[in-house]
């Protein structure tokens, strides 16, 4: 089955889908090992990756490079962020193509001014309502998999409220977007707002705010949880200060076999031994 197709499938299912934050297809792999459905190429992540904070910094390439490797590196859905589509309607137009051609089973664009900013940095402005419509409509009409999934976001909380929010998510619904996505949700009372002003439409909620079955509770259909990539900060900046600070880590001497391994696993040096047997050439030592 196609990724885009399992995707509509997931989505037709009951209940809330949970796709957690990966950044490369490390990340994403390991989402995948431990069960989940689908996975998701974090923006953030990504610029964080390459060592940029999430300002509008990163090219349309860039993007396009990094979901391509994911989608590659596993078997499962990657719904993938694609910023502001990079330009204009026909620049969405191109972004859809070419990330449904590298692999992608959805992706979101925003209404943000370029450069975008984080939905939770300061500084945001939004284009004129009628203007994302537009792009909106381009990246539907762009798609040739009729399951490639178009995910609306709006930023344009902080500048418009809820009501003005809202009318533009209704908008973006009524283009041919499959699921809305307003972004900068920083409160439990936020998470509430959000779903009581668009009471029938499927949402996307980017939060840790809530547990997964809360989150479920309030109607939400998609969960893009970003707890798993922000652990990685604190857990690899202890184990440097550790061994700065002390010049040892005993930790790493007594697991580093077993932890090599599981990586090596999980990143299929099997089937590297198994391609080699297969393709060996009988002169070779």
């Amino acid at each position: 089955m196609k990724t885009t197709t399992r995707l509509r499938d997931l989505l037709s299912r009951p209940g809330i889908l949970v796709a957690p934050f990966t950044y490369d297809p490390f990340t994403a792999k390991i989402a995948e090992s431990v069960g989940f459905e689908v996975v998701y190429m974090s923006g953030f992540g990504t610029a964080m990756s390459r060592g940029f904070p999430d300002a509008g910094l990163l090219t349309a390439t860039e993007m396009l490079q990094n979901a391509g490797a994911i989608a590659r590196a596993i078997s499962v859905p990657l719904i993938a962020d694609a910023d502001t589509g990079y330009g204009n309607a026909l620049n969405v137009w191109r972004t859809v193509r070419d990330y449904e051609a590298a692999g992608v089973a959805g992706l979101h664009l925003e209404d943000q001014v370029f450069p975008k900013k984080c939905g939770f940095f300061q500084g945001k402005d939004v284009v004129p309502l009628e203007e994302h419509v537009q792009k909106v409509r381009a990246a539907v009409d762009a798609r040739t998999d009729p399951d490639f999934v178009i995910i609306a976001r709006s930023d344009a909380l902080v500048v418009e409220g809820w009501e003005g929010t809202a009318r533009r998510c209704r908008a973006y619904r009524d283009a041919g977007a499959d699921l809305i996505f307003v972004d900068g949700i920083d409160s439990v009372e936020h998470a509430e707002a959000y779903r009581r002003s668009l009471p029938d439409v499927p949402l996307l909620l980017n939060s840790d705010l809530l547990p997964v079955a809360e989150a479920e509770k309030r109607g939400f259909k998609v969960l893009l949880h970003r707890g798993p990539m922000f652990f990685i900060l604190e857990a690899v900046r202890d184990q440097m200060r550790r061994l700065k600070e002390d010049g040892d880590l005993p930790a790493s001497r007594e697991h580093s076999p077993r932890w090599r391994g599981e990586i090596a696993d999980l990143l299929g040096l099997d089937k590297v031994y198994e391609m080699e047997a297969r393709y060996r050439v009988e002169s070779d030592p």
